[in-house]
């Protein structure tokens, strides 16, 4: 089992992000979607791969050339926080109802709510 898979990824489902490094750098965008065990993420609109598909009339797929989002690396991804509207990275906080919270290093913003 790798490192990331033990100890989880930053990101959450529809937490905005900066894209660090690739094609798509410098880019905001919304994630879809995470995979924690492998460390990756599907973000909107970023990392789009072609896929040649066959017609099948069974299953009523049209064929031709799909484009859609490829998972990228979370280590490529910024949080950016809710409050000061900047990437940020991420700590953690315990509330005095004892929820277990990130927090935003920039400006101490939470960022789960």
């Amino acid at each position: 089992m790798s490192e990331i898979a033990r100890r989880g990824v930053h990101v959450k489902k529809n937490d905005t992000v900066v894209v660090l490094a690739g094609k798509d750098r410098g880019r905001r965008a919304r994630v879809l979607r995470v995979f924690p065990v492998k460390g990756r993420a599907i973000v909107e609109g970023i990392n789009f791969m072609r896929k040649h598909t066959r017609p099948n009339p069974q299953r009523n797929i049209k064929g031709g050339i799909l484009e859609r989002e490829a998972s990228v690396d979370a280590s490529n991804l910024m949080v950016v926080c809710g409050e000061c509207g900047k990437p940020a990275r991420l700590g953690h906080r315990r509330l005095d109802d004892g929820k277990k919270v990130r927090v935003c290093r920039r400006c101490n913003g939470i960022l789960d709510k």
